[in-house]
């Protein structure tokens, strides 16, 4: 290597199949891996820049698609760690690097002489002769550099830098201000009493978190969701339902160091100054430039037209909640803490079955079979188990992907359990992508290495660890997420896997959700962790029939977050974010029942980053093809139809952003969908 003062094992992956082996890395390697690879990449941004010849889509994109690789490399393994495996130092590097990037990726974004080179390209796209695909990605980078500001006047351009900047930096603090505060908090339980109606599986999980984190008392709630919410649901104690929840909710906004709340104000007004710099009307209208949804108003039509069916449906689930609460000879309001206990009930009467009936049959082990076996099923891969892989962490888990034929496709690494270390929430990400370009080091092409990170309680040791319902749901999403990126077949990088809009690419993870509650599925995988017996029948039915149960509160939880965030983006100055939210609530009707899924000071999807910022909603947005992606099956009577699940790899697993996503979906199914699909998937169709 040129760069003989860094590490090497950060740049040449020599673990099995390629992987990294994070056994040769310190966190001390990093800030000088990152100062080495972005020197690179900056050389070969000029070499391409500064190409005498004229430019070309192969001397120009091409050569952009595969600059970088190394600094790729280390971004990839450094970003892994500070969401899944953080500690002091990996934070005080990423409070650095976050703007640091900005800058660097500002400078190429900027640079007049490259972008000449992409404009001369651009105009004249339509005599290149190129592929779909390769206008795709011509499309992808030209729009990329209007957006980082090349066709603005140079204090323009500076300012604009400056802006993305500070709002990278104030993403970081953002996520890691709602890290410290769920590693602070726990509420210590050790009297029979303050363990009232809580399940085994509930109290292993408090259990097992009071020992990592070195308390006295035998058990801890703490605020990872896989603790909090089965707490809420069972505890009988109202007082300690109240105590954790207040908690919960207050992430990010209990003064002093960690608080979002200015965080949050200063930026939104950068986002605004941003759209307005680059001619947008706010900065909803940029986010939504080039995706489905396309404008503000196409998605307020959905939220309010969907909120309005839900809100209906809460106020009857609100009124029989109190219903219970009445026959239990208490007097109060049905408030936040209580929704999910009373819910509980209301299901068990109803339906005639418990989350804790349910939970011994969803052990983690089988519910990862079998997404495994719904892939090998719909889309001819197999999951074989790598041993001998060093991860990030000591939970980490590897599996080889294959194809029909027994080549390697891809490489997928699982991290299941929850850590102080790790943010909450779950996701999936890659540490390389699919592609068919040669590299400068000779390679022809990559294999995707796909990894899933969730948060799932970590049971005692020698005991299986048992999933909710909503937990094996999220488990069976990011493995959908996962596919997207493992069964890309496409030649560019850029467009690999999930490189596709905001609002089309939840449509592979929410949509394989529909193959966990499948029968067949559910009755070889659902079985007992203690007498392997399958989940018996009539649990089964009564499962299924539930499944839109406590519909409305999910809806209102989800649309109220998607209805803020886009308030936040549309309007011009928002001069206190928290009155605005709360103005907003009260002129919606949001019930004193129900809270925001993500309230603002913790809204990580929006402000630990850009990611999801005025693109909450697309989850819902995707909610709409996938439910009615999911009917092209049910239409056939068989949920692994070849011939859809054929097409379905073909048009949307494996093109990635290779081809517009209304193509795309018309492809697969023959037309667009409408909402009817989503809202009866929901119970909300009457």
């Amino acid at each position: 290597m040129a760069q003989a003062h860094i590490n090497p094992a950060l740049i040449e992956w020599n673990g099995s199949d390629g992987l990294p082996r994070f056994d040769a890395i310190k966190d001390s390697d990093f800030a000088p891996a990152f100062d080495a690879m972005l020197a690179e990449h900056d050389a070969e941004i000029e070499e391409i820049a500064n190409n005498p010849e004229a430019a070309t889509f192969e001397n120009t994109i091409e050569a952009l698609e595969i600059a970088g690789d190394g600094l790729s490399r280390v971004s990839s393994l450094f970003w892994t760690l500070a969401g899944a495996n953080t500690n002091p130092v990996i934070q005080s590097l990423e409070r650095e690097m976050a703007p640091k990037l900005s800058r660097h990726y500002s400078k190429i974004g900027m640079n007049m002489t490259l972008f000449g080179r992409i404009d001369a390209l651009w105009e004249a796209r339509d005599t290149l002769g190129l592929t779909v695909e390769q206008q795709r990605v011509l499309k992808r980078h030209w729009k990329g550099f209007v957006k980082s500001g090349a066709k603005l006047e140079r204090a323009e351009q500076e300012r604009l830098a400056k802006i993305n900047e500070t709002l990278a930096g104030l993403g970081a603090s953002f996520g890691q201000n709602v890290l410290a505060d769920e590693k602070s908090w726990s509420l210590g339980l050790s009297e029979d009493g303050d363990l009232a109606g809580l399940p085994d599986f509930v109290r292993d999980a408090m259990a097992s978190a009071a020992r990592e984190r070195g308390m006295g008392e035998p058990y801890a709630v703490t605020l990872s969701r896989s603790i909090i919410e089965p707490f809420l649901t069972f505890s009988e104690r109202r007082d300690l339902r109240e105590q954790a929840f207040r908690a919960w909710v207050a992430r990010g906004e209990n003064g002093g160091d960690t608080d979002n709340r200015e965080i949050v104000k200063q930026t939104l007004a950068l986002r605004n100054e941003k759209a307005g710099l680059l001619g947008y009307d706010n900065y909803a209208a940029l986010k939504l430039d080039d995706t489905m949804a396309k404008t503000p108003e196409a998605v307020n039509g959905l939220l309010t037209k969907v909120w309005q069916k839900a809100l209906v449906q809460a106020r009857r689930e609100e009124n029989a909640l109190a219903g219970l609460v009445a026959a239990e000879g208490r007097n109060h309001p049905v408030m936040p803490w209580d929704w999910r206990y009373y819910a509980e009930k209301m299901r068990t009467q109803t339906f005639d079955f418990s989350e804790a009936e349910l939970k011994p049959y969803l052990q983690l082990e089988k519910i990862i079979e079998a997404c495994f076996d719904v892939a090998g099923r719909l889309f001819g891969i197999k999951a074989t188990p790598l041993a001998g892989v060093t991860g990030y962490h000591p939970d980490v888990r590897a599996w080889e992907i294959r194809d029909a034929a027994g080549t390697l496709v891809a490489v997928f690494l699982g991290d299941y359990f929850a850590r102080a270390s790790k943010r909450s929430g779950a996701w999936m990400s890659s540490f390389q992508s699919q592609h068919k370009l040669k590299l400068k080091n000779g390679a022809e092409g990559e294999i995707p290495f796909v990894y899933n990170v969730c948060n799932f309680a970590k049971p005692e040791a020698g005991k299986p660890a048992l999933l909710s319902l909503d937990d094996a749901r999220t488990l069976f999403h990011e493995f959908g997420h996962a596919l997207h990126g493992m069964l890309s077949n496409v030649t560019y990088p850029s467009v690999a896997g999930t490189g596709v809009s905001r609002d089309f690419v939840e449509l592979p993870s929410q949509l394989y959700e529909h193959w966990l509650t499948v029968p067949e599925i559910l009755k070889q995988y659902a079985v007992h962790y203690k007498t392997g017996e399958p989940i018996p029948k009539a649990l089964l039915d009564k499962v299924l029939a539930a499944q839109t149960f406590n519909a409305g509160f999910a809806t209102i939880e989800f649309t109220s977050s998607a209805l803020v965030d886009m308030a936040f983006h549309t309007r011009n100055v928002v001069d206190d974010p928290m009155a605005l939210q709360a103005d907003l609530l009260a002129e919606l009707g949001l019930p004193q029942s129900i809270v925001m899924r993500h309230a603002t000071p913790h809204f990580q999807h929006v402000f630990a980053g850009d990611g999801y910022s005025a693109g909450y909603y697309s989850y819902m947005w995707s909610e709409v093809l996938d439910a009615d992606a999911f009917s092209a099956f049910e239409e056939t009577d068989d949920p692994f139809n070849a011939d859809v699940a054929r097409k379905l790899k073909d048009n949307i697993y494996s093109a990635g952003g290779s081809v517009d996503p209304e193509d795309a979906y018309v492809a697969f199914r023959g037309r667009l969908p409408n909402e009817d699909a989503m809202l009866k998937k929901r119970g909300l169709a009457a």
